[in-house]
């Protein structure tokens, strides 16, 4: 197998391919140019995007180009696949700005040193704005039929569910298809990458390409990750994890990897990490909490500079420690008004620490909270607490939640 679908596959990349031994040849005789998509409904991308970054950046490894398609024209009508309903349309300014902090950030994973291997930027509304309604359907829409088209998951289940499905969304497979179609042409891109949920759009492109001009070209698709809990990635109880750093600290971004689930970080450290997978074998009976620290370290660097990953790791030594201070500590800012007749367990769901109250009760009767360090036996008036003449306190939730309670 070629040495980058042999680490697509160790990495844990791979789920679906529509030809990989051919592929294979290909990319052994070849330096070829993929294509990953990326609709801009939202300012930054989060953490479950990182996946398909990562597939760039694996791909510029091993000597291949990768094109980045930011998907200016079809954000504008919003692909079914894995949504219960119509996706709600954005302003095109919003659009325009997405793109481009979008472009931004993903140029922070991506190298640019090498033209042979830099990405290449393109936003498919330069094609799709001018398309001629008639003509399209005469030369593109002749290949697709709507048996095969009603087939693809992300159709079939929201008819399933009895649930809306636009004629709009319903012409996203095509526009995706037709995308691949114009990178094929233009850049000579003969190859895909997607999520699985992608599947369907990727093969409409491979088969829209063999019937306009017989190019052989290929789909390829990764896993949808989600975390040994349960939940999707990128999403946490205290919002999107983006990969922003407007949007989030380097802090807590370090933390999120650093809070992984144990069941979670060798296949997280294949996954998000440049590390070897050799040496990440080698490393399995490692001191889990290290190798934590290590997934921490690289992913932050990798966003946001080494500086800052071990600005992160020494900010968390110090939070973590029984006898540490307040400072570099998360801040949420409390109304005094609005809490000064509560409770600590009713401050605490203020500002979402916890979900429940009977969570609190637990966590005080097993000495699972602090105040300044000082473990709570009660649950205590907020009127109770000292503040030690300041108008904050470090509020300490089990070993791993620290933040700096300010009442205003």
């Amino acid at each position: 197998m070629n040495k980058f679908l042999q680490e697509f596959h160790d990495r844990g990349y791979f789920y679906q391919c529509t030809d990989d031994s051919s592929l294979s040849k290909n990319l052994d005789k070849h330096q070829i140019k993929a294509y990953i998509g990326f609709d801009c409904t939202a300012e930054s991308l989060h953490v479950g995007s990182l996946l398909q970054i990562m597939c760039l950046r694996l791909l510029q490894k091993h000597g291949h180009q990768p094109i980045v398609l930011l998907g200016g024209g079809t954000t504008r009508i919003g692909d079914p696949s894995g949504k219960d309903k119509t996706r709600q349309m954005l302003d095109e300014k919003i659009i325009e700005k997405n793109i481009k902090n979008i472009e931004k950030i993903l140029k922070v994973f991506l190298h640019s040193d090498d033209k042979n291997i830099s990405p290449i930027f393109v936003n498919n509304y330069n094609w799709l704005k001018n398309l001629n309604y008639i003509s399209f359907l005469r030369d593109i829409g002749k290949h697709f039929t709507i048996n095969k088209m009603l087939s693809f998951d992300s159709v079939k289940l929201r008819l399933e569910r009895e649930q809306s499905l636009s004629y709009m969304e319903f012409n996203y497979m095509i526009l995706q298809a037709y995308d691949f179609l114009e990178l094929n042409k233009k850049y000579n891109c003969v190859l895909q990458i997607g999520g699985s949920d992608q599947w369907g759009n990727i093969v409409n492109g491979v088969d829209l390409i063999k019937r306009y001009s017989s190019n052989e070209t290929f789909g390829l698709t990764t896993p949808l990750i989600t975390l040994a809990s349960g939940a999707k990635m990128g999403k946490t109880e205290s919002g999107a994890i983006w990969l922003d750093k407007n949007l989030l600290a380097p802090y807590d971004y370090w933390q999120f990897w650093r809070n992984v689930d144990d069941r979670d970080l060798f296949k997280f450290l294949k996954m998000f990490t440049d590390i070897p997978v050799k040496e990440i074998d080698k490393r399995k009976n490692d001191n889990i909490n290290d190798l934590k620290i290590l997934l921490a370290n690289k992913t932050t660097s990798m966003l946001y500079g080494d500086e800052e990953a071990k600005k992160s790791f020494n900010q968390a030594k110090k939070i973590f420690s029984d006898n540490s201070s307040d400072e570099g500590l998360p801040i949420l800012k409390v109304d005094k008004n609005e809490v000064k007749n509560k409770n600590l367990s009713d401050l605490i769901l203020a500002v979402k620490l916890e979900n429940s109250k009977s969570e609190i009760k637990r966590l005080i009767k097993s000495s699972g909270i602090k105040i300044n360090n000082s473990k709570v036996t009660e649950d205590l008036h907020f009127l109770k607490i000292d503040l030690e003449n300041k108008n904050f306190f470090k509020l300490s939730i089990g070993k791993k939640k620290h933040f700096k309670i300010e009442i205003n």
